[in-house]
């Protein structure tokens, strides 16, 4: 256990990526709040951080928003604009930060920018070859990356109290959205399924998402299809292949709106994507559907609202390709080897142990 810091103001925590990254960060950044109950705790992120997390009770105070920066939520490579990534860090070191947590990677580019902030004390994971923090530990993967996350708080004398439950807020204002896209029903048992993700390799099958909701629906479940704007096809498909009344969502909700709907759900079935790490988030109980490294990845630490299907398939099935340390050029699925029978033997295992 590492000593904390006297008389600690306030604390940086780089961290600008996306949703369920934010969401795995959650035990770590209580993890400081319990620890430096005084400071103040600003997330350097992204905009829909600073527009999320505004006005949201939790262990984020503030949130400065960071322009792209190379290897810092840019490519590597990227052109950048210089003259407003050291604006940003002049501005940042006139906070005189106490503290500097590098949560972002393994620190080849984000360490060296945490070490431009001047803070009193930085610390963080460290790969080989990356600037060497004030205190750091290695970086390895894969990890389970709450986990992780704990151990670089922990470099800094935070250790966690009670993890709350809910981990995230939700607000009246979330609540409301909720409600005017999908008004509330007296009795209702609410199923919300979220068929897309990020990476097409973690999409279970549109077809079986369908008949799962069917059997949802035929068991007196009312059902939700939920995605974001670029999925707004595939939850119509999803929604067209049911043969009962199922209501599309896509694109209709902010991320505080789906926090305000994930919250009267009685149960989410979803790929490995920000929403499912969301519910669990708010103590929902879900079904997710995980390929191999991605659980390991995402498992969190509460785990008795989880049921997960898991996908062992490590090759890909085109090409047989091994994917777990390379990554061949197709985007077929690697969960579609999970059927639909054994997601359901999940949902209702779930629901009767929330329901004795």
């Amino acid at each position: 256990m590492n000593p904390r810091l006297n008389e600690v103001r306030r604390i940086a925590v780089l961290r600008p990526n996306a949703v369920g990254d934010f969401v795995f960060a959650l035990p770590a950044l209580h993890a400081l709040r319990h620890s430096y109950p005084e400071a103040e705790i600003v997330l350097l992120g992204r905009a829909w951080h600073a527009a999320f997390l505004r006005g949201r009770p939790g262990p984020v105070d503030r949130v400065a928003v960071l322009p792209p920066i190379p290897g810092v939520g840019a490519p590597p490579h990227a052109a950048c604009d210089e003259r407003a990534i050291q604006h940003c860090v002049d501005a940042l070191r006139e906070e005189r930060f106490d503290i500097a947590l590098q949560m972002f990677g393994a620190g080849r580019y984000s360490n060296p920018f945490l070490l431009r902030l001047g803070a009193r004390l930085s610390a963080g994971a460290r790969a080989d070859g990356a600037a060497a923090l004030d205190r750091w530990a290695p970086y390895c993967e894969p990890n389970n990356r709450r986990l992780a996350l704990l151990d670089i708080a922990a470099l800094v004398g935070a250790w966690p109290g009670p993890l709350p439950l809910p981990e995230l807020a939700v607000t009246d204002a979330d609540r409301n959205e909720a409600a005017a896209a999908l008004p509330r029903m007296k009795g209702e048992r609410l199923a919300v399924l979220q068929p897309g993700a990020t990476d097409p390799r973690r999409r279970w099958p549109a077809q079986r998402f369908a008949a799962l909701g069917d059997r949802l629906a035929r068991a007196g479940m009312r059902v939700a299809v939920n995605g974001a704007a670029a999925e707004t096809a595939l939850v119509a498909e999803v929604v067209g292949r049911m043969r009962h009344p199922a209501i599309a969502l896509a694109d209709k909700l902010s991320l505080g709106g789906l926090c305000g709907l994930l919250e009267r759900a009685t149960l989410v079935v979803s790929n490995d994507t920000g929403p499912l790490h969301l519910a669990l988030a708010l103590g929902v109980p879900s079904v997710g559907i995980f390929w191999l490294t991605n659980l390991i990845e995402g498992m969190p630490l509460r785990q008795s609202h989880l049921r997960a299907a898991l996908s062992v398939q490590i090759r890909c099935p085109v090409c047989g390709q091994e994917n777990l340390t390379t990554r061949c050029p197709h985007e077929d699925s690697f969960v579609a080897e999970l059927s639909l029978e054994q997601v359901e033997r999940l949902v209702w295992s779930l629901l009767d142990a929330h329901h004795q």
